[in-house]
């Protein structure tokens, strides 16, 4: 068993002055969600994001695709959305409106949108993104049917892509059964093929994700800055921390599950990997959506074909976060406080 570990960020060091060098090209396929938000500008700061694709998950496809535009146009990014899959491969769909609500953004205030979805499917725009851009990246923060629908009509894609990052998974716990997380739950056949597919795939599962909590108290420091942008983020991340106390009363605060699958690629300094040999279990029955981990090999099929995010330096992640938040707040209303 491989495992790399990498470099700790200085503890002292809370902000960044600007982004790096944007030198990961990638589409963002995701189903907004709370979290998805966070992920969106995230890959927007850090990344060179060529498309946002859309995906049934925490809401429909029409409730996630709209909240994807939605925030596209608040951040003020300039990029695509493409609708996507709107069921699951061979499952019914379920939504997780425990945490999402039924509009999957339940919270904050919804502006009107203006824009509409380009017309291309999320399946053409990943195979055109995998095949115009150099080491391309896709970044998968929803059930993975997108993906592994355009799999089906071009293997191929598993080798053009540099890798996959996705967040989903559990290697110790679940969040919908026991044993398996709501993305590979949600769309257990497709999280199957993918991982069989031999993309690179790095993983944050829900045993890397729960480090990473926003609380209250981080949610009124982003109130304060004071910006519409900071507004409606103080009020996702507290709709989000309350719907997360409401099913696990006393919860230290809401976990930033998905742009920690944007910021493992980024800032991968702030992240301790482990290779891993990993399968997702499909179908309905008791096992449904859960990974196994074969730490032996014993299977021979997927040797390490994961690397998968153990520990975060949360804090550093926290203050990446709020920088970029303070730096859209400062682009979209002159005067705001400077981030750094």
């Amino acid at each position: 068993m491989k495992r790399t570990v990498a470099p700790q960020a200085s503890p002292g060091l809370r902000a960044v002055s600007s982004p790096p060098m944007k030198t990961i090209s990638a589409v963002l396929d995701c189903d907004p969600g709370h979290d998805d938000v966070v992920a969106i500008l995230m890959a927007a700061r850090h990344m060179d994001l060529v498309a946002v694709t859309t995906v049934a998950g925490n809401a429909s496809l029409e409730n996630t695709t709209r909240n994807a535009l939605m925030v596209v146009e608040l951040f003020g990014v300039d990029v695509r959305v493409h609708a996507g899959a709107d069921r699951p491969l061979l499952v019914a769909n379920q939504y997780a409106e425990t945490i999402h609500g039924t509009t999957g953004l339940d919270g904050p205030p919804h502006r009107p949108v203006t824009g509409m979805p380009g017309p291309a499917s999320a399946v053409e725009r990943l195979l055109a993104f995998s095949r115009d851009v150099s080491a391309p990246w896709i970044v998968a923060t929803g059930p993975l049917t997108n993906v592994a629908l355009a799999l089906r009509a071009d293997p191929a894609l598993a080798e053009r892509l540099a890798g996959l990052s996705v967040m989903g998974g559990g290697l110790q716990f679940g969040n919908v059964t026991p044993a398996a997380e709501f993305n590979f739950w949600a769309d257990p056949d497709a999280a199957a093929i993918v991982f069989d597919a031999g993309v690179p795939i790095t993983l944050c599962p829900l045993d890397l994700t729960h480090q990473l909590l926003v609380d209250r108290p981080f949610a009124e420091r982003v109130r304060s800055l004071g910006t519409e942008v900071a507004t409606f983020m103080a009020e996702l991340f507290g709709e989000f921390i309350r719907r997360y106390d409401a099913v696990s009363a006393g919860a230290p605060g809401g976990p930033m599950h998905d742009p920690c699958a944007v910021l493992a690629l980024t800032h991968p300094e702030l992240f301790i990997f482990e290779s891993l040999a990993l399968a997702v279990v499909p179908g309905e029955g008791r096992g449904r959506g859960a990974v196994i981990v074969d730490r032996r090999n014993l299977t021979r099929r997927n040797p390490h074909n994961a690397r998968v995010a153990t520990t975060i330096d949360a804090d550093a992640a926290r203050e990446l976060i709020y920088t970029a938040i303070a730096a859209v707040g400062r682009a979209t209303a002159p005067g705001a406080p400077d981030p750094t």
